[in-house]
């Protein structure tokens, strides 16, 4: 566990962690796989816990000790010695952009996504998630998904990265445990191609919109549906008309007191609760 002391944010070595967007991560850092950033020691041992490789770690010096049987963890899945970047709190929190949360961040790299038909062989029971860009929605979704047994997430191409260090952090490192991958590659590849998928699997699809032909969630015919997919759309504007039109089911959540409709990511909790086998 080599320790690295920095003392400015124009070191090459800790380049990951320099205030870098999502988009320039993939860009820059590739060139296969690319790398995220994890942050804090509960998210970053889910990672470890799953088979994520780590490259090097970036910490305030007070937490060096603690972290260390978590460093050594991420090198035996590494099988090499991991660089420590460490410093004082307020120039890491310059050299990133942000104050870390619990002073631990992790550069880890990108895993290869198996293809849509590989991760849903054995699924009954899939999230779909349409364009959604806010990282905490995306964060929570895969959390409510981890905790009402989902089988497995797949997201669009125009949907934000599960990966990006915010919707790590929301999912609590969740995102490690559903299967998850990308249902196309460009925005051309959606809905159309996408369903088609989907329904070459056995799939029946079910958006989540507020339409007059909906049917209420606890209709007895999504339940009964051996392989279902439940389609939730972006913040705002919600699922695309197209999208909706290719569906099998149009479905809303009845809802009290004039409330029109949940926050996306409180939808997807209510709806995987209601349609998905709970273990506990």
């Amino acid at each position: 566990m080599p320790i690295v002391n920095i003392t400015g944010i124009d070191d090459e070595r800790v380049a990951a962690y320099v205030s870098l967007t999502e988009r320039q991560l993939r860009s820059k850092l590739e060139p296969e796989k690319g790398i995220f950033i994890a942050e804090s020691p509960k998210v970053i041992a889910r990672a470890v816990d799953a088979g994520m490789v780590a490259e090097s770690f970036l910490m305030e010096r007070r937490w060096i000790d603690e972290v260390a049987p978590l460093v050594q963890q991420a090198e035996a899945v590494a099988g090499c010695e991991l660089p420590v970047y460490t410093g004082e709190s307020a120039e890491l929190a310059k050299l990133t952009g942000f104050q870390l949360t619990r002073g631990v961040l992790c550069a880890m790299r990108r895993p290869v996504l198996p293809s849509v038909e590989e991760l849903l062989k054995d699924a009954r029971r899939v999230a779909v998630l349409e364009g959604i860009v806010d990282h905490t929605n995306v964060g929570a979704a895969f959390r409510s998904a981890a905790a009402l047994d989902v089988d497995a997430v797949l997201v669009t191409p125009t949907c934000c990265d599960p990966l990006y260090r915010r919707a790590v952090r929301v999912s609590m490192g969740t995102v490690f445990q559903v299967p998850w991958t990308r249902i196309g590659e460009t925005a051309a590849d959606w809905p159309k191609q996408g369903m088609e998928r989907l329904h070459a699997l056995g799939f029946k699809t079910a958006a989540f919109a507020l339409e007059d032909d909906s049917i209420s969630l606890s209709h007895p015919a999504l339940a009964n549906e051996e392989r279902l997919a439940l389609v939730f759309g972006t913040e705002g504007d919600g699922l695309a008309h197209a999208t909706i039109a290719a569906c099998d089911y149009t479905v809303k959540i009845p809802m009290s007191h004039g409330v029109d409709s949940l926050n996306v990511a409180a939808a997807t909790a209510v709806a995987f609760w209601q349609l998905c086998d709970h273990e506990g």
